[in-house]
């Protein structure tokens, strides 16, 4: 990972801290008042020592002083308990402002654009690669200002007291930096890489496991069992890399924070033998002083050795960042507009040398012209790949487009999102419907339909016959990928959703393209009861729909070429 994307995904991670400031400085705040009560608990240990070993002090006279020792190590108990607890805050509200990011961007960038990766891949990127950010926040950073600000307490303490210990401690501090710095740089990498082979197995899974039975009729379970084998063989290298960096930075601060505490060691044990007279401005070299030193010389490298423990989750806050930060800066032509139509418009929609692009300006059809009057029904035709659902989508909003697509006259890249929504209907081959009973897929939330609407749009929709075979009626639950439904009742329950929306412009595309003729016959029925005066832009291969149209448009396969 170069040093200019680091930069950029620091200032993004720094940036996704903002709203929780207030966490953040409570968490210093805890961590500063804890580490006052280890240098207050030090000295208070170094002193009774010394005046019960050295000056034979009665127990009994330094009550006081074990009270304030008790009160110390309390102090900093809950200072710790409370650094947790604001810590987590942060990583909490951090994860959750991520996510809603994450799904607000897929909200505006619309299904076409979710449908360009793989469900386990946003998955990874919503679960596994926010949650990974979570020591980074609670962690890393507040770690960051505790890791100078703690050392820098015990220096000032310790240089009037002895500059030989001092000098020590100064001295090797930024080799401990320096090499886990470096280390760290390898397991950004390291990270990244393993972010990658996890969404590759998430995928992968996923995709084989909605493909369980085509995989089982084309005797293909061997060959899928090995292709999930390779990947999870992937993503365990990947994940031991990363564990080998963790442990390699550990192991360097450990080293170096033993090497300094030996040679303080070694320096008052020839001091008090008599062989080094220097470093204590005069006064001579006490038990006091010497405990207090090597009391808290482990506590000067013990913020550094924490920054080095949470220094791995900078990395994988690193890695996680990168695809999460080009996704959420994805630049789209869709929805840029404020614009928007009249609640009467008479919906006249004109195509002029229209080509739809993919999200990543990729053309997707042959220029095509077309034009739909009020009130009327136009048919796009053609062969597969030719573009038809593309053409739907970009009236729909959902793909960018070049050349020209009006709706009375406002280009559809030019009217806002939620409000052109509001003026058409769209019916699929594949239904999406929610979790829940067939009364919550139908309402979607809205009160103001009453039951009498309700039972009108049923009957028109044919649904009336198949809510007789449940037991429950609107009660009966539908379970995920429309389990507990034939896809007849699920395509009926989506054209009574489309019926009771009663939008000016009627979206089809191919609606009745996976039903058995008397399923296709119902739904057909209903769409003629519905659409007139309606304006309708259907796909279909069917002839005897195409009869019903007011215009026919052909489109041809776009050409491919060999580079």
């Amino acid at each position: 990972m170069d040093k200019a994307l680091q930069r950029q995904l620091n200032g993004w991670l720094r940036g996704a801290a903002r709203p929780a400031r207030s966490w953040l400085l409570l968490t210093i705040g805890f961590g500063l008042l804890a580490g006052i009560c280890i240098i207050g608990q030090a000295w208070v240990l170094a002193n009774l020592l010394h005046q019960l070993v050295i000056e034979q002090v009665d127990k009994t006279t330094l009550t006081n002083d074990f009270l304030l020792l008790a009160a110390l190590i309390a102090a900093k108990s809950l200072a710790l308990a409370g650094r947790e607890v604001a810590s987590f805050r942060i990583g909490s509200l951090v994860r959750h402002n991520t996510r809603r990011a994450i799904l607000d961007k897929l909200d505006r960038l619309g299904p076409a654009f979710a449908s360009s990766k793989s469900g386990g891949a946003w998955t990874t990127m919503l679960l596994e690669q926010t949650e990974q950010m979570q020591d980074f926040f609670s962690k890393y950073l507040p770690q960051m200002m505790l890791a100078g600000l703690i050392p820098l307490m015990i220096l000032v303490l310790l240089f009037p007291i002895n500059w030989i210990a001092g000098l020590i401690l100064l001295g090797t501090a930024p080799l401990t930096v320096l090499f886990m710095a470096i280390i760290g740089m390898g397991a950004a990498d390291a990270n990244k890489r393993n972010f990658q082979a996890l969404a590759r197995l998430s995928g992968t899974f996923l995709d084989r496991l909605r493909g369980m039975s085509t995989i089982r009729q084309f005797a293909a379970a061997q060959s899928q069992a090995d292709t999930l084998r390779d990947a999870s063989d992937e993503f365990r290298q990947r994940t031991m890399e990363v564990l080998r960096m963790a442990f390699l930075s550990s192991a360097v601060l450990e080293f170096f924070a033993a090497i300094s505490i030996a040679l303080i060691a070694v320096y008052f044990g020839f001091s008090y033998l008599g062989h080094l007279d220097f470093g204590h401005y005069g006064a001579g070299i006490t038990l006091f002083t010497g405990f207090l030193v090597l009391l808290l010389a482990p506590e000067f490298y013990q913020p550094l050795r924490d920054l080095g423990a949470f220094y791995h989750a900078k990395a994988q806050a690193l890695g996680a960042a990168e695809s999460i930060v080009d996704f959420l800066d994805h630049q789209s032509e869709l929805n840029q507009g404020d614009r928007r139509l009249d609640a009467d418009s008479p919906m006249h929609i004109r195509a002029s040398k229209l080509v739809v692009c993919a999200h990543d300006h990729t053309p997707l059809t042959q220029p095509v012209d077309f034009e739909l009057l009020p009130g009327h029904k136009l048919a796009l035709v053609g062969p597969s790949g030719a573009g038809k659902s593309s053409v739907m989508k970009a009236l729909m909003g959902l793909l960018p487009y070049q050349g020209s697509l009006t709706v009375d006259g406002i280009e559809v890249r030019e009217l806002s999102r939620d409000p052109w929504m509001r003026h058409y209907s769209w019916l699929g081959q594949n239904p999406a419907l929610v979790h829940g009973s067939v009364r919550d897929n139908l309402l979607m939330g809205r009160c103001d339909i009453d039951d009498a609407r309700l039972r009108q749009a049923c009957e028109h929709a044919h649904l009336d016959q198949a809510l007789a075979q449940f037991d429950q009626g609107l009660e009966h639950k539908v379970g995920d990928r429309n389990s507990g439904l034939s896809v007849g009742q699920a395509q009926r329950i989506a054209l009574t959703r489309a019926l009771l929306k009663d939008a000016p412009l009627l979206l089809l595309d191919e609606p009745t393209a996976s039903l058995d003729q008397r399923s296709e016959q119902l739904v057909m029925d209903g769409l003629r009861q519905h659409w007139v005066n309606k304006s309708v832009v259907m796909i279909s291969h069917r002839r005897d729909s195409l009869n019903e149209m007011d215009t026919v448009v052909t489109l041809t396969a776009k050409e491919h070429t060999d580079a």
